[in-house]
């Protein structure tokens, strides 16, 4: 989640972790957090006999939901931290592997103005995080309904809807539903399209772009996202497969992260969120559309 300060970015994803009712645990991110201090360490401990064991002691990375607050504070030591525990679900500590509650999710903030002392994600772990998601300034109506949720005398309870045991259960559901062919192969020639790749024929306006400011494309883990949030949104409507607007909603918070800018892009200003709706647009849903455009340029 990116957003200026005050947002109520914390908040939401703590009233998340209540609603679901999952263990949450907080992490403030600052440059001298120590990788120990999100895994955990060993610490001496006495035991019967004015005896001494060493015992490991958990840090907050063992919780259902994470939230790692301004995650780009710290240096890249410490957010490779989470490398592990986002990909593999597990931490390691000197030579033992310590498995990580199920369900286990990591959501960051990240504030997008102050960046003077900041330390950028690198692609890496960029790339594991399934959406990133840009949390815009609230309007005169929204910011109205904050002050009456927020400067009142009621003290909101939130009542659990969903259990960890229940979520997983969902996930498996999700990973059950059928996605046509043409889908996936839209899927495919989308994440394909994020990338500089000269093509044997002429290149559109859009692919041009991504040849001249992308230095790197979108990894096959944008593929799965766009496949497994198109999953989520047809179940939400009723639906038991994906259609290819599912796929055109996912494609901005699933690949936008994901394409790495060279310099001229960078010096540019290039807006990545825009690249992938301009991409959205002119890819078409069918290969032999495709095809037939080509043939026409």
């Amino acid at each position: 989640l990116e957003g200026v300060p005050g947002l109520g970015k914390t908040l939401l994803v703590r009233t998340l972790g209540q609603a679901l009712d999952l263990s949450f645990s907080r992490l403030q991110f600052t440059p001298d957090l120590m990788p120990s201090d999100v895994t955990g360490t060993h610490i001496l401990v006495e035991t019967e006999g004015r005896g001494r064991r060493l015992e490991f002691q958990r840090g907050p990375i063992f919780a259902n939901l994470v939230l790692a607050d301004e995650i780009n504070r710290a240096t890249p030591k410490t957010q490779s931290a989470l490398l592990e525990a986002m990909q593999e679900q597990s931490v390691t500590v000197g030579k033992t592997t310590h498995d990580l509650p199920l369900p286990f999710f990591v959501l960051a903030t990240q504030n997008p103005i102050e960046m003077e002392g900041t330390y950028p994600l690198p692609e890496a772990q960029l790339d594991r995080f399934f959406f990133k998601i840009r949390v815009a300034y609230p309007d005169g109506g929204q910011l109205h309904a904050i002050l009456d949720r927020t400067t009142g005398a009621d003290d909101v309870q939130v009542r659990p809807v969903l259990n960890g045991e229940r979520l997983m259960e969902l996930r498996a559901v999700v990973r059950q539903v059928p996605i046509a062919r043409p889908i996936q192969d839209y899927v495919v020639r989308l994440v394909q399209a994020t990338h500089p790749t000269p093509t044997p024929t002429p290149a559109s306006g859009v692919h041009a772009a991504v040849m001249r400011v992308v230095r790197y494309g979108s990894s096959p883990r944008g593929a799965q996202a766009l496949v497994l949030a198109a999953k989520i949104s047809a179940l939400r409507d009723g639906r038991l497969t994906p259609s290819f607007a599912d796929v055109r909603k996912a494609a901005i918070p699933a690949l936008a992260h994901r394409l790495l800018l060279n310099f001229e892009g960078e010096a540019d200003g290039v807006s990545t969120e825009d690249l992938v709706r301009e991409l959205v647009e002119a890819v078409p849903e069918s290969a032999a559309e495709s095809g037939l455009e080509d043939r026409k340029r």
